[in-house]
């Protein structure tokens, strides 16, 4: 008896088992936009402002001995952090 690691000629396969389908159905699309409001027009001004630059590039009037052109710059961060969270308070989703 020889044990060949070939199949033997003519035997038939077994279909492979298909497997199960683990992920649960879409949720369907909200065609309608609520949160679409004028306040996301806000968010421009983030980005706008910084890049005014002649209207803050200059040395005078000095903060803490800082320069006009950082300390306005570090004034744009907190102006920022605020003009996003009013605009995020104002256009979530309250339950």
């Amino acid at each position: 008896m020889s044990t060949s690691p070939k199949r033997a000629v003519g035997r038939a396969r077994l279909p492979r088992p298909v497997p199960p389908d683990f992920l649960p159905p879409p949720l369907p699309v909200q065609r309608d936009h609520p949160r679409r409001t004028g306040w996301h027009w806000l968010l421009l001004l983030p980005i706008v402002l910084p890049l005014t630059t002649p209207l803050y590039n200059r040395l005078e009037p000095r903060l803490f001995g800082l320069p006009f052109f950082y300390w306005c710059q570090l004034a744009f961060v907190f102006l920022d952090v605020g003009v996003i969270t009013l605009v995020y308070q104002l256009t979530r989703r309250r339950p």
